[in-house]
């Protein structure tokens, strides 16, 4: 299948590891050249060798100056924007007993910056009948506790996709939110790590994922974030996806083991 994504440029914050790193090598595999906005320069760079195109710009998202200084040198050394792909965030633990200063910086860091490359790249997507694609998470579905933050944070990007759908249709332009729960990527391996029994702590997690007892892999995400990019979804808009094998929705009663 054609998905005619060939030298489509994708803008991917958060691209140079984990979902990030898998979208970025989605696109790529589909002829689209990736544009990596991160602060990771050794992975970014080891990536974009490893595929064998894109462009890294080093980028700390929570500075907006920043990401409106790198918006001009895409424009001035790639050109425009045909899809933007919202995925760089952090699961930060600004729960309810942390400051309020601390749930504000949650926001810069997981909320702010999509608001702010959708602003600067308006006009690019406009223009070329783009879309946006934001990466969101079950939390906001959930809840996890103890990280107030990110729940609100990812709450809100469910909310946009909606809002943003119905603002940029005129322009022929889609928007749609892909939600993770549980896959298994580098950060999440080290959060594993951290339990006294981190295989006994995989296995309990997997236990409760219904399709298949196992994890989403990060090529799952990524294969729905280029398919929902592409001409082969060009009806579907202000939509929330769940590649997760049931594990937000489904009744925990059917995966819980008994205590």
């Amino acid at each position: 299948m054609d998905l005619e994504l060939q030298n489509k440029i994708v803008l991917v914050s958060g691209g140079a590891k984990g979902i990030g790193a898998a979208i970025v090598r989605g696109f790529a595999a589909e002829g689209a050249i990736p544009l990596i906005f991160d602060r990771n320069p050794d992975e970014a760079e080891g990536l974009i060798e490893e595929i064998g195109c894109g462009h890294f710009f080093n980028v700390e998202l929570v500075e907006l100056e920043q990401i409106r200084k790198a918006i001009e040198q895409v424009h001035e050394q790639v050109g425009e924007v045909d899809i933007l792909v919202n995925n760089a965030g952090v699961n930060d633990g600004a729960g309810l007993e942390k400051d309020p200063q601390d749930f504000v910086a949650s926001l810069e860091k997981n909320l702010i910056h999509p608001f702010a490359l959708a602003h600067y790249l308006l006009s690019d997507l406009r223009n070329n009948r783009g879309n946006i694609i934001n990466i969101g998470s079950k939390v906001a579905d959930t809840g996890q506790g103890g990280t107030s933050g990110y729940a609100a944070s990812k709450g809100a990007m469910n909310s946009l996709t909606r809002e943003w759908a119905i603002d940029l249709a005129r322009f022929g332009v889609r928007v749609n939110c892909v939600i993770p729960a549980e896959v298994m990527t580098p950060l999440y391996k080290k959060w594993l790590e951290k339990n006294p029994d981190p295989a006994k702590a995989e296995a309990r997690i997997k236990s409760t994922i219904p399709l298949e007892n196992r994890f989403t892999r990060a090529s799952e995400i990524a294969d729905l974030v280029v398919f929902l990019a592409s001409a082969r979804s060009s009806h579907t808009t202000g939509q929330v996806m769940y590649p997760d094998g049931g594990y937000t929705h489904l009744d925990r009663a059917y995966t819980t083991p008994p205590q």
